[in-house]
């Protein structure tokens, strides 16, 4: 198990319920194969710059401990997903 840290941005204007929908597809991805430490959530903040026509954008960040695939499989779910905005997953140091 390695430990990752991935940071969610989903689209500011989506609606609560079907934003915790796609973040409760996530954080089933990843605890099938592996353990969530943490979980914090900013909530709306300004973009660096304009994405598709948003300054602003729900975060979320994750920590957690899981295998490759599962990281493979967040980022192809948050590729085809219409509410996420960004993603970004990232393997931190041992």
């Amino acid at each position: 198990m390695r430990k990752y840290e991935a940071v969610f941005i989903f689209v500011p204007n989506l609606e609560e319920e079907k934003r915790n929908q796609l973040f409760d597809r996530l954080k089933g991805v990843i605890e099938a194969d592996g353990t969530i430490n943490n979980v914090d959530e900013w909530g709306n903040r300004k973009l660096a710059y304009e994405i598709k026509d948003f300054t602003e954008g729900y975060y979320v960040i994750v920590n957690f401990e899981s295998t490759p695939e599962t990281v493979d499989e967040l980022d192809r779910i948050c590729k085809i997903s219409d509410g996420m905005m960004r993603h970004m997953i990232i393997r931190e140091d041992e």
